[in-house]
């Protein structure tokens, strides 16, 4: 019986906690754009200062999943201090990221977060039949803690995406790849940044905006 208590709960984890917390909700794509091999790509998060954590962990994140397709890419984080454009014009920034060698601008933008707050009901759990109705004792327990436990309020936190891939290496800044994503309740910024790198790494890769450089080298090589 404890073994079949077990597995249940494990059961149970396994089917409510691992999930993605993330998801793409809509894109668009430039008609003219294309598979292009950017020589370097700067990840720009534009997250308020008091999540500057998640920031950090959404620009790193973004950088190393597109460092795993044969980009060189990197975070502002690492590349520019906080006030590195601050006063700048529009045609000084852009300069300023040119002479690095930065020829994509991928950005990151936090449009809204928000709290929901939801009650839970005491008597919402579930125990399988056979299990709590097989023994006296594990059955009148079960039922007394589900009829006297009382509830609890929860809160889950929601976060409102949208990433852009600009293209500088025209006369202007071309928009070329832009997704609207939503994420919830994530467990960590941490785990927040990796998901949702990997997503919109392979987001990209599958609308063709950008190439796996790595796979590609390797079919040439064969």
């Amino acid at each position: 019986m404890k073994k079949v208590l077990q597995m249940t709960f494990l059961l149970l984890f396994i089917v409510t906690g691992c999930g993605p917390s993330s998801k793409i909700t809509s894109t668009w794509k430039a008609d003219n754009a294309a598979p292009k091999k950017f020589k370097k790509i700067v990840v720009v998060g534009i997250i308020r200062e008091s999540d500057r954590t998640l920031r950090e962990n959404m620009e790193q994140h973004l950088a190393a999943d597109l460092r795993d397709l044969g980009y060189d890419a990197t975070c502002s984080c690492d590349e520019y201090n906080p006030k590195a454009f601050e006063n700048m014009t529009e045609e000084q920034a852009i300069g300023k990221m040119r002479n690095a060698g930065v020829d994509a601008v991928l950005t990151v933008v936090l449009l809204d977060k928000t709290k929901e707050r939801y009650y839970v009901p005491g008597r919402v759990r579930y125990t399988p039949y056979v299990v709590y109705h097989n023994r006296f004792w594990i059955y009148s327990r079960t039922v007394y803690d589900r009829i006297y436990t009382e509830g609890y309020y929860a809160e889950n936190t929601k976060y409102f995406w949208e990433t852009n891939l600009y293209d500088l290496t025209e006369n202007g800044q071309q928009l070329i790849y832009s997704a609207q994503s939503q994420s919830f309740d994530p467990v960590s910024s941490e785990t927040l940044g990796h998901e949702y790198g990997q997503m919109i790494a392979k987001d990209m890769v599958k609308n063709n905006v950008l190439m796996n450089l790595k796979t590609t080298t390797v079919m040439k090589a064969m």
